[in-house]
């Protein structure tokens, strides 16, 4: 055994960054500026890439594990939630002092939305605690939002025990990543995650001209697409699978984390890539419907 490191029973997943209490405002349509909207309806639930991935993750058997920081009031409703399904809760720092990170998504019932974020303490990861005892338990580690010195301090840790990582900085390519930086992440990784925005975003920040010279960079690119389903890039060629049409439109945010964890479902099982995208689409779908994550089977 590394020194330092937990003998505890050994995982699929680790998933590394947000855990965040999400704060919905539904209205009739999103306001545009100087201008004000009713507030039809409020409600709070739990939310966060991170841990929505490994919800959605766990839901289909995988046994994973989530690395986050929260504050003093994190709500007890919200821990539990996550202890229910069979998260591995080791890695949920609570930073005394704090207040946890907390979104305000304004949605109109239509798909568009409008998001605000207070990062709480992942804003600033400098002093947040390296998960060593949990790195060598996962084989594979899942880095998604977050301090990008801290992302690259954990890739660094996963690699040294010879975990494989997959790297998600979602929306906050556009604002916390920087070129240096997401080459390293990029370079350190085997998967990259990322919508169309964001994966254009990446093709920017790398200079690397077009999506499929991504994979000078890092051997796998998954891009999804909406309601035109997934696409993958690989070092032999292009993978894609069809959409799906939510009918009803329930609930958009949280679309692409339920698609990583449907993926996920299948791709540690040893499935096809297309299987994998394939069956991403169809979680991110069940999710937008249904705004459930549908049980899977426990291994």
């Amino acid at each position: 055994m590394v020194p330092g490191t937990s003998s505890a029973t050994s995982g699929d997943l680790l998933v590394v960054g947000h855990t965040v209490i999400d704060r919905y405002w539904h209205v009739p349509s999103l306001p545009v500026r100087d201008r004000t909207v009713p507030v039809d309806q409020v409600r709070v639930v739990l939310g966060g890439t991170a841990a929505n991935i490994a919800r959605a993750a766990a839901a289909r058997g995988i046994r994973t594990g989530l690395v986050s920081r929260v504050g003093d009031e994190f709500p007890k409703e919200f821990r539990s939630e996550l202890a229910r399904a069979g998260i591995d809760l080791r890695g949920l720092e609570t930073v005394r002092g704090s207040a946890s990170p907390t979104c305000l998504i304004v949605e109109d019932g239509r798909g568009g939305q409008m998001t605000l974020i207070d990062q709480g303490p992942m804003g600033d990861e400098s002093s947040a605690v390296l998960p060593v005892r949990l790195l060598p338990s996962y084989p594979w580690v899942h880095l998604t939002t977050g301090d990008p010195a801290f992302q690259l301090r954990v890739l660094r840790a996963a690699r040294a025990v010879g975990a494989r990582v997959a790297a998600d900085p979602a929306q906050e390519i556009h604002y916390r990543w920087k070129s240096g930086p997401l080459r390293q992440f990029l370079t350190g990784s085997e998967i990259f995650f990322g919508n169309e925005s964001e994966t254009a975003a990446a093709v920017r920040l790398t200079r690397s001209g077009r999506v499929g010279n991504l994979t000078r960079l890092v051997p796998l690119v998954v891009v999804t697409r909406g309601r035109r389903g997934a696409r993958a890039y690989s070092r032999s060629g292009t993978t894609d699978v069809p959409g799906r049409l939510p009918r009803p439109l329930r609930q958009v945010t949280g679309a692409g984390d339920s698609f990583r964890g449907g993926f996920y479902g299948a791709w540690l099982r040893g499935a096809p890539l297309a299987d994998a995208l394939s069956d991403g689409v169809a979680a991110a779908t069940a999710w937008i419907e249904t705004a459930e994550y549908p049980k899977g089977r426990r291994r």
